[in-house]
């Protein structure tokens, strides 16, 4: 191997245990205090959106340590490709909130209710009026509120954790980072603070299945574009769309929809598989090919 692609690959590797180290700190002190509430998440905001930046401090720490720099965190857009990759971010929770909700209330699997209440300023009598407008609020302005959180988890998780999996040639490298993902939220559900059913246990289970999905289609627009905003605005517009518009317009939390439904697992993995099949385009920075310690192309990692 070539000597430069080997301490650029023990770098990555250095790199992610300092982050991980950080992360795992962090991770564990905000989790006990949530879990110690016993408080359902909407009810703790403060402690949510501090855990939310735990991986962007995380990275932020490994960047400052090995003296790595910031800019291949790319805060660029990336042309008609950066432009693409928002158009599918936000197209996702549309296509998941309205059929994998609507499949649900239509077949009795789940039960409609007004999202927005009669003191909202758009309230409407009408459901198809009223939905309509919950959505488009949630869509545009819940969009951007939603996006100061998410982009805490973002700068950690696909701002450097993926790329630092990738270069440090761990095996299947955005399995690894959903499946990260989706366990650092596991402890919430277990609890039943979250995204919880009548039984935990499974609920979590569908839960994993469903935020390696999210996973796949984050990393494939991070990497697609080279810009870390795609990412931001598919997490921040899922967020607002699924939880303040359609998890609203549900009565309780059945087993088929929601963020452990298995309806909405069912879309979500038939949504991603549909949109990132195919070879990858792996870019660190728009039009910035990502090179591989092994000095293979990048196209050709096994994701």
């Amino acid at each position: 191997m070539d000597p430069t692609k080997l301490k650029e690959k023990e770098i990555a590797r250095r790199g992610l245990a300092v982050y991980f180290a950080l992360l795992t700190f962090g991770s564990a002190f905000f989790e006990w205090k949530i879990v110690k509430s016993g408080e359902p998440i909407e009810k703790i905001p403060a402690l949510i959106f501090a855990l939310m930046y735990v991986p962007a401090i995380a990275s932020i720490g490994a960047r400052l340590v090995l003296r790595e720099g910031f800019g291949d965190v790319s805060f660029r857009l990336g042309g008609q490709e950066g432009r693409r990759s928002l158009l599918l971010g936000l197209l996702y929770p549309v296509v998941v909130g309205f059929l994998g909700y609507g499949v649900a209330w239509a077949a009795g699997f789940a039960k409609f209710q007004l999202p927005l209440p009669p003191r909202s300023h758009l309230y409407a009598d009408s459901p198809v009026t009223n939905l309509l407008a919950s959505f488009l609020l949630m869509a545009t302005l819940g969009t951007l509120v939603s996006g100061l959180s998410a982009f805490g988890e973002e700068l950690g998780w696909r701002g450097y954790m993926l790329t630092r999996l990738i270069g440090a040639g761990v095996p299947r490298p955005v399995l690894a980072s959903g499946l990260i993902w989706a366990v650092w939220h596991v402890p919430f559900i277990l609890t039943g603070q979250y995204a919880a059913g009548a039984q935990p246990q499974v609920s979590a289970m569908i839960f994993v299945i469903g935020v390696v999905a999210d996973g796949y289609l984050a990393a494939y627009l991070r990497l697609q574009s080279g810009s870390l905003w795609p990412a931001v605005i598919l997490h921040a517009s899922s967020n607002a769309i699924i939880q303040g518009t359609f998890d609203r317009a549900t009565v309780g939390t059945p087993g088929a929809v929601g963020e452990s439904g298995f309806l909405t697992v069912i879309v979500s993995v038939i949504f991603v598989l549909v949109t990132t099949r195919g070879i990858w385009k792996l870019h660190r920075r728009p039009s910035e090919p990502l090179e591989l310690p092994s000095g293979r192309p990048a196209s050709l990692i096994s994701v």
